[in-house]
């Protein structure tokens, strides 16, 4: 028997209950995990809005990240087996499986065994934030030195990911934050500029540290009113990649600004890697020669216990956090 949060209707944190539930043994191509620890996203929370990129089927499960020991394996499964330290790969359906459970069943081309150097809580927090920002950055937009990226709410996990990703590339991250209250602890974190984008004229800051250039990429998470002021700091024929919707308004696209400059803008999800197999293998070794490199380190915030889990997504929608997120069990 396993304890796991489920929800039956689209809501608030309230809606997360706790349901003792069966785990069953798992299928040829699945492994079992009893939990350790519990990475937390900000899609979790839009799938419990149902509003998501794709519709949720009730009841629900959620989450995408988890580590903790190989319980069980299927018949198939080669890569893992039964007392291994493990995580989890957001590359399924949380329609289909979930990791906000004290025994969860994956799909054996999710499951990865971590580096041993990380504790469960930092195993639980890196592949969804350095994974998405090096599938931008690294795989599509193939930043280099000499690039200039803008990182939109910077403090988030998947932001200061992209600081460290785009400083492994050799690239210049310039963070924005709304105040200059986490500037210097985004400096310490490796971004190289910081805009407080409601102190400063963000466009004319970018200018400023591009001597007029522009960057050749933003990585933003909110789109909203603001998202025309990204392409104005774009660099001709620049890319500015859209993966979240952190704003709840519409994003307004400056169209006799974009004819001149020629921006490509980009919907992008984690999908474009760990939905391939041999993209999905080749991130894991990139990020994890970054971790025993030390150019990537996990950033967690705060952690909560299990019983927590209605707190911990309130504590996500205050949008305060710097770095992940994450449960322990």
């Amino acid at each position: 028997m396993s304890r796991t949060i489920k929800f039956a209707k689209a809501g608030g944190p309230e809606v997360l209950e706790f349901v003792n539930q069966e785990v069953p043994a798992p299928g040829p191509a699945e492994v079992r995990i009893k939990v350790k620890a519990i990475g937390i996203n900000r899609a979790e929370s839009m799938w419990r809005n149902d509003k998501y990129i794709e519709p949720v089927t009730y009841p629900a499960g959620l989450g995408y990240e988890a580590a903790g020991t190989v319980d069980a394996v299927g018949r198939d499964v080669t890569g893992v087996a039964v007392g291994d330290a493990v995580s989890t790969i957001p590359a399924f359906s949380m329609n289909q499986y979930f990791t906000y459970g004290e025994v969860i069943i994956v799909p054996d081309y999710a499951v990865v065994k971590h580096p041993k150097s990380l504790s469960f809580t930092e195993a639980a927090s890196i592949w969804m934030m350095f994974i998405t920002a090096y599938g931008a950055l690294v795989v599509d937009a193939q930043v280099k030195k000499g690039d200039f990226v803008i990182i939109p709410a910077a403090s988030s996990s998947v932001g200061l990911a992209a600081i460290q990703i785009a400083n492994y590339a050799g690239a210049t991250p310039i963070a924005l934050t709304r105040t200059s209250d986490k500037k210097k602890r985004l400096h310490e974190a490796g971004a190289a500029h910081v805009i407080a984008t409601q102190e400063q004229d963000m466009v004319a800051e970018v200018m400023r540290i591009t001597n007029g250039n522009g960057a050749r990429v933003a990585f933003d998470p909110v789109g909203g009113r603001d998202f025309p002021k990204l392409i104005s700091a774009l660099a001709n024929q620049g890319i500015v990649y859209i993966y979240g919707a952190l704003s709840e308004g519409d994003t307004s696209i400056p169209v006799l600004e974009m004819i001149p400059k020629m921006p490509t803008i980009k919907g992008y999800n984690i999908w474009l890697v760990t939905g391939d197999e041999a993209r999905r293998k080749v991130a894991v070794e990139y990020v994890t020669r970054g971790l025993a490199s030390g150019a990537l380190k996990p950033v967690i915030d705060r952690t909560f216990k299990f019983d927590e889990m209605v707190e911990v997504h309130r504590y996500l929608e205050n949008s305060g956090q710097f770095g992940k997120i994450v449960v322990t069990l």
